[in-house]
């Protein structure tokens, strides 16, 4: 049963690597496609607009036609589009061609989440999540520097080419391994509310992006968030008054599932912010190369695959509850120790910390994935996957900007926006927001989750 998460996992760790695989090539890239590297990072905006946009979608897509062909499908779209990257020979083509990538990633997460849930028994979830959530933490990572490796010693169009023998090797193995998840009863799509979420995903996300890495001017990334929440507010009205939308708020009204989302996507927006800042402060305040900083921030992959050793045995001795807030204290506390970075720092301390951090992180994201996905119903499963992958993309999208933004209010004080005072008061803001994730997760249910950790609360005598 092992071979059904990793098959997942490797199309996890596409879709999230492609995410941050080109930051460090867009200069290259620019210089080839004629034109300026702020200019292409509207590639890096027009991926996460189309995940935005689809992610909602994916689970009445995944009831309605099969949970087995949309996955295959999805990276059939995943793999063209990453041939179209390869092959564009201007801003536009290029731009086009990562949005329809983005289409393909925006079903492969939540759709291959919703396999598992559906494959596996309440008890396996948990090891199952292990296995698909690694690739998925070290996938962000890993591509900066590989980006830069292959741009460097071969060109950039090999890094969208690789996608395509991991691609056709994954549409194979779903086909010979991946069950088959019948199809559900489903209601006509709900057109409205596919609009106003997707206006909202993509408002958002394009918004935050837009004023975190301004490739436009920061007014359209205002104007296009609040018009994504707009959007939002809209369609909490919609949601009201029918009966079946296509992303049901009442979800959140299950305890464990609501307050388990609410915890973990404010501190997915503390880490977020992770890969944009360590990167940047050991290349502006330390003085490392691209590479150099790579390999430092990669050292919490190791950590990530560390947590695989230890997250059954944990939450079979405390509990889904007191690991919850134990790895969002940890967490915090390890940020809160970055602040502490200094020239004179060994790396070793560097690299301590950050495996560390890259524990406490998959700890945190694979004990709340099991949690959510085993407090609900199987016929909330396809919702509560679309639900949770539209969640976890705004907070991804919101960590880099609250990264981006306090990074320019301390420079409009200190006069200098990289400073390392700056990424030090940064990490402050961030470890403080991981810290309003503990008392969240403290006020779940002490038995929540029960029937998947294997925790047993002691009888009173």
């Amino acid at each position: 049963m092992n071979s059904i998460p990793l098959i997942i996992a490797f199309a996890f760790f596409m879709e999230m690597m492609d995410s941050t695989v080109i930051a460090t090539s867009l200069p290259v890239i620019a210089e080839d496609l004629g034109t300026s590297p702020i200019a292409l990072k509207l590639a890096l905006t027009s991926y996460l607009v189309a995940l935005g946009i689809f992610i909602p979608v994916s689970g009445w897509m995944a009831d309605k036609f099969g949970a087995k062909r949309i996955f295959r499908w999805a990276i059939v779209v995943f793999v063209i589009g990453s041939v179209a990257c390869a092959f564009s020979n201007s801003l536009l083509t290029f731009v086009l061609s990562r949005f329809l990538q983005g289409m393909g990633g925006s079903m492969m997460v939540p759709v291959g989440r919703l396999i598992l849930v559906r494959t596996f028994q309440k008890k396996d979830l948990v090891h199952a999540m292990t296995l698909m959530t690694i690739p998925g933490l070290i996938g962000p990572m890993a591509g900066p520097p590989l980006g830069g490796f292959l741009t460097t010693y071969l060109s950039w169009h090999w890094i969208f080419i690789i996608n395509v023998p991991i691609g056709l090797a994954g549409i194979w193995l779903c086909g010979i391994y991946l069950p088959e998840i019948p199809r559900r009863e489903t209601s006509r799509l709900d057109w409205t509310g596919f609009l106003l979420t997707g206006t909202a995903a993509a408002g958002i996300v394009f918004g935050l992006s837009v004023i975190s890495l301004p490739a436009l001017p920061p007014a359209v990334g205002l104007v296009t968030t609040l018009v994504g929440f707009g959007a939002l507010l809209a369609y909490l009205v919609h949601a009201k008054r029918r009966a079946n939308p296509i992303l049901d708020p009442a979800l959140l009204r299950n305890r464990a599932f609501g307050l388990t989302l609410l915890g973990t996507n404010i501190f997915r927006i503390s880490s977020g912010s992770m890969p944009f800042l360590m990167p940047l402060m050991l290349q502006t305040g330390f003085g490392y190369n691209a590479f150099q900083s790579g390999l430092i921030t990669f050292t919490g992959a190791f950590g990530a695959i560390s947590m695989k050793f230890i997250v059954k045995r944990a939450l079979a001795a405390v509990g889904f509850r007191m690991a919850l807030v134990i790895a969002s204290l940890g967490g915090a506390l390890l940020t809160f120790a970055m602040v502490g970075f200094v020239p004179g720092t060994p790396v070793w301390i560097f690299v301590l910390v950050l495996y560390g951090a890259g524990l406490t992180r998959s700890f945190l994201f694979t004990s709340s994935n099991g949690l959510m996905f085993t407090s609900i119903g199987d016929n909330e499963a396809s919702q509560a996957t679309a639900l949770s992958s539209v969640f976890q993309q705004v907070s991804l999208a919101l960590g880099v900007a609250l990264a981006g933004f306090v990074l320019e209010a301390t420079g409009w004080v200190t006069g200098d926006t990289l400073g390392l005072v700056n990424f030090h008061i940064a990490f402050a803001v961030t470890a403080v927001l991981a810290l309003v994730s503990v008392p969240i997760f403290a006020f779940l249910p002490a038995s929540a989750g029960q029937e998947s950790s294997g925790h047993r609360l002691r009888e009173l005598p």
